[in-house]
């Protein structure tokens, strides 16, 4: 399916982020603290990472469940690291359950609850600025679990904080077994799942924006449409 285009369709979700009040409704998973900031939603840590190590990170879910065929855009400000910004999509429980489903056991921003725990999602990692390692080599990584398994990475585009010019313009397209990925119109990486290697493909569900403490971003213009194959 390398090589496909797609056309925006009909909106399914959208959320200026505006701000603090524009996620009354979104569900946080681990301690997340929202802020308006110049009109747009920023979110960082509240637990200090040097005491709390990874359960310092968070998860902050959109409220809507979506089908496939979508095209997911944001804008997004970097504003300060180290740090790793992610976004979760296609997430539903292992079994077909509602993400949000009181069955399911509890998540707390954890990474292990969410990579080898009771869901199925893809997770995007598109800001990877945590470890030395990550900003002297920068890749965005797409993962599927259940299980840690990394499809594919290609480089990562995203300059350091200081010579950020934001906002850069995200989008992330889901549709059946393809995904496709870009930044400012840049391609970045597709993958096209086979349903064999990493377990059957993924369709519908949650979308969450995930960040590692102590990374502080903005965010704003959250959109999610329907995804018309060109």
């Amino acid at each position: 399916m390398r090589g496909l285009s797609f056309t925006a369709g009909e909106t399914i979700y959208e959320n200026a982020l505006t701000g603090e009040e524009s996620v009354k409704d979104w569900r946080r998973e681990g301690e997340v603290v929202t802020r308006t900031w110049e009109n747009k939603l920023l979110l960082e840590n509240k637990l200090d990472p040097d005491e709390h190590g990874d359960h310092a990170h968070w998860v902050l879910w959109c409220p809507a469940d979506v089908p496939d065929k979508v095209i997911i855009e944001w804008e997004y400000y970097p504003i300060k690291e180290p740090g790793l910004c992610m976004l979760f999509f296609a997430a539903k429980g292992r079994n077909g359950e509602d993400l949000f489903d009181k069955s399911l056991p509890e998540r707390t921003g954890y990474y292990p609850h969410y990579h080898s725990g009771a869901i199925n999602a893809l997770h995007l990692s598109y800001f990877r600025h945590k470890h030395p390692d990550e900003r002297a080599f920068r890749t965005c990584n797409l993962r599927k679990s259940y299980g840690f398994h990394l499809v594919t990475q290609a480089a990562d585009p995203l300059p350091p904080v200081e010579d950020a010019i934001s906002p850069y313009q995200m989008k992330l397209i889901k549709y059946n077994q393809f995904v496709q990925f870009s930044i400012n119109d840049l391609p970045i990486l597709e993958w096209t799942d086979d349903g064999k290697s990493y377990g059957s493909v993924l369709h519908g569900g949650r979308i969450g924006f995930r960040q590692m403490a102590p990374m502080v971003a903005a965010y704003a213009n959250f959109s999610v449409k329907k995804a018309i194959k060109n």
